[in-house]
């Protein structure tokens, strides 16, 4: 058996921090929406029982790998039937606000609970998500989301799914550094759905982010020629929303050499989810 899932990287369309829990986890709202920049999960079953990273796509150790620890955390206190060798193609940057770790860990969660047989529902698969990452459950629930508590408590939404100019400076944010720097505002007041929807969306992350790394900063102003920038997450990708596929390629054009552009679409069904649909019905 093969096959080949996708793993969608995802943009928080606004992100500010409400509280701070007694466990040291930030309490959070923002918005998830998945774009059509996506890493691809190949899985293979094996002979033996043993779970194999066929290909070393980074420098993580197995060990911290998030696909590895989510095929490990399913497996565990449960009779799979094979085990299964996991090939990441990967085309979401690191570092980057994307979620690409999590959509991973997600899909391999949501592939392997299906190739194995093992019938968890997504209640299940998203309280194993969550004991990887936060992000994880949005994945595995798979449609874009207003998000709270520490961004488990997910409600559906349909913002538009709009075309992006995508842009990535080559820095890696330290998303723990962030959520500990001192300038950080752990107290904005909590909006609703409507307010969201009626354009009350920033990142109350971005004035540390820019502090800290001015290449970041230097992106951001650069967006401001064409539109409202956002950073996604902790970045280091910053987007705005353009009218049009032709829109955001012109732009993309002119991004500097030294950034990465993405030209992407807003997605607010995780294509996970349709792939395994196709294979149920035998397309």
């Amino acid at each position: 058996m093969k096959y080949t899932c996708p793993a969608p990287a995802k943009l928080n369309l606004f992100l500010q921090i409400t509280g701070r829990r007694a466990d040291g986890y930030h309490e959070l709202q923002s918005v998830f929406q998945f774009i059509d920049l996506q890493d691809e999960i190949t899985f293979r079953s094996r002979d033996d029982q043993r779970i194999v990273r066929a290909t070393d796509w980074s420098d993580i150790p197995v060990e911290n790998d998030l696909v590895m620890r989510a095929a490990n955390v399913l497996a565990q206190g449960h009779e799979i039937p094979h085990g299964i060798d996991i090939d990441v193609t990967k085309r979401i940057p690191l570092g980057a606000g994307l979620g690409g770790g999590s959509s991973d860990a997600a899909t391999v969660l949501y592939a392997l609970n299906r190739i194995w047989g093992l019938q968890l529902d997504t209640g299940q698969l998203a309280e194993l998500g969550l004991s990887l990452g936060a992000d994880v459950p949005v994945f595995i629930h798979g449609h874009a989301a207003w998000a709270e508590g520490v961004g488990e408590i997910l409600t559906p939404v349909s913002p538009p799914e709009a075309w992006y100019l995508l842009v990535v400076p080559p820095i890696h944010v330290s998303t723990a550094a962030v959520f500990q720097h001192p300038a950080l505002t752990r107290n904005s007041a909590p909006i609703r759905i409507s307010d969201f929807l009626e354009g009350a969306a920033y990142n109350t992350l971005e004035p540390v982010v820019r502090q800290v790394y001015p290449e970041i900063d230097a992106c951001i102003s650069w967006l401001e020629q064409f539109g409202r920038p956002m950073l996604t997450g902790t970045g280091a990708g910053a987007f705005i929303a353009v009218d049009s596929e032709l829109t955001a390629r012109d732009l993309a054009a002119k991004v500097p050499e030294t950034w990465q552009p993405f030209t992407v679409k807003g997605m607010n069904r995780n294509p996970l989810l349709d792939s395994f649909e196709k294979l149920h019905n035998g397309v």
